[in-house]
């Protein structure tokens, strides 16, 4: 994009649309027609063809790479930006525009998100920059940010682009399984993260909102290997087939335990299940043998609060398991943070042997939420000071998910 240098406003001057900000709609209805059949890798010179019919000079599509360090052009001429240290990244960082000169003239970094999913960032280079010129950039990401999440289910060439070396088999296949990092709506969000990112093999997570609930899980299964993500998948997909049926959050767990037991009889994982009504706060958990959710509410941890006596992991339903899992529930005020990790984020350990530890987990997350990061700006830098910690030399899957309740009454 050339040389850039951040113009110190936030908000640009609004103004009337004038003749030099006239539209062709039909050249633009063209455009969104030709963009529902377009090949993903069609999708840089169509978001040129775009801008040029809303009045900017050119627009460049910024993905995320795997491991959210640098935002990845789908320009393959074109060179990565890294996040932390970028006006691109700035914007991916905060879901917030960001304006900056270069080469005689002005870039918009706009936030690519889909619903609560940070995709990359929109470049749109124009000339000069007007409130009409705004919406306009604002209505391109938000085209864009959905034309990628519809074809990126279907296209290896937009996963090739975001990863940064060699997938390993099994984190191919447990990766195909897993859902978006973050989703939510107004009243909660839930957004998770997993490292080694292209050696991933026995954690998983997944979560999804049905009306006004909130289901989350976080799995561990022993070993890594592709067995190990086998039995995550299966457990997976288990899980999403009982809850798709109907089932309550017992039922799910049951159709686990009895899927692996079947399918997987000398396999099984650890895991914590929950459901959230986002409506009223009541959160229901099931924990199979997994270190305890934690909950975070006003800058600190309440210890203990979601403790429960012990069960059997999930897969042993014969002959350990008990014939129903048991249930609890809480509670959660405005504002309550929940956390599920994998027991490798506080056994990573330095050059002395020294663990990370629960107290240095959870006081990150809440120095960088009372800073105010997103929920999954907070665990973005999470996974990299953990990364940091152990020399990105993981011995031990790592994966965290974090969601938070924050009702449209607060």
């Amino acid at each position: 994009m050339g040389r850039e240098e951040v113009i110190p406003v936030s908000d640009p001057p609004h103004a009337s649309s004038g003749s030099d900000t006239a539209v062709d709609e039909n050249r633009l209805e063209e455009l969104v027609i030709e963009a529902q059949s377009a090949l993903p890798v069609e999708l840089p010179a169509l978001a040129n063809r775009c801008a040029s019919s809303l009045g900017f000079d050119t627009a460049l599509i910024y993905l995320v790479d795997l491991q959210q360090r640098l935002l990845i052009p789908l320009d393959e001429a074109l060179d990565p930006l890294p996040v932390d240290r970028s006006s691109a990244g700035w914007a991916y960082r905060t879901v917030s525009p960001r304006v900056a000169e270069a080469d005689g003239g002005l870039v918009l970094w706009m936030p690519l998100v889909d619903g609560a999913e940070r995709l990359g960032v929109l470049a749109v280079r124009t000339a000069s920059l007007d409130g009409v010129r705004m919406r306009r950039s604002r209505m391109l990401a938000h085209l864009f940010a959905m034309l990628i999440t519809s074809k990126r289910a279907y296209s290896d060439w937009l996963a090739a682009r975001t990863r940064t070396t060699t997938m390993q088999l099994p984190a191919e296949m447990l990766r195909a399984f897993l859902p978006p990092r973050t989703i939510g709506s107004s009243r909660c969000v839930s957004t998770a993260v997993m490292e080694p990112a292209y050696d991933i093999a026995g954690d998983a997570f997944d979560h999804s909102v049905v009306k006004n609930i909130l289901h989350t899980m976080i799995l561990d299964a022993m070993g890594h290997d592709l067995t190990a993500g086998l039995t995550t998948s299966v457990a997976m997909a288990a899980a999403r087939n009982a809850r798709r049926g109907g089932g309550d959050l017992a039922d799910v767990v049951g159709s686990v335990d009895q899927a692996l037991a079947e399918w997987l009889p000398d396999h099984f994982c650890t895991g914590v299940l929950c459901r959230l009504d986002a409506e009223t706060g009541v959160l229901r958990w099931v924990n199979c043998g997994h270190p305890p959710p934690l909950l975070i509410r006003a800058e600190r941890v309440l210890t203990g609060a979601l403790d429960s006596p012990p069960q059997p992991p999930i897969g042993l339903a014969v002959p350990l398991a008990p014939a129903a899992r048991q249930v609890h529930e809480t509670t959660l005020e405005p504002g309550d943070c929940v956390l599920l990790y994998t027991d490798g984020v506080v056994e990573a350990r330095d050059t002395d042997g020294a663990e990370f530890g629960l107290d240095r987990f959870t006081d990150f997350i809440i120095r960088s939420s009372a800073a105010g990061q997103r929920p999954a700006e907070v665990l973005r830098l999470l996974i990299h000071a953990v990364l940091d910690y152990q020399r990105d030399q993981l011995h031990d899957d790592v994966t965290i998910l974090l969601f938070e309740w924050r009702p449209q009454y607060w």
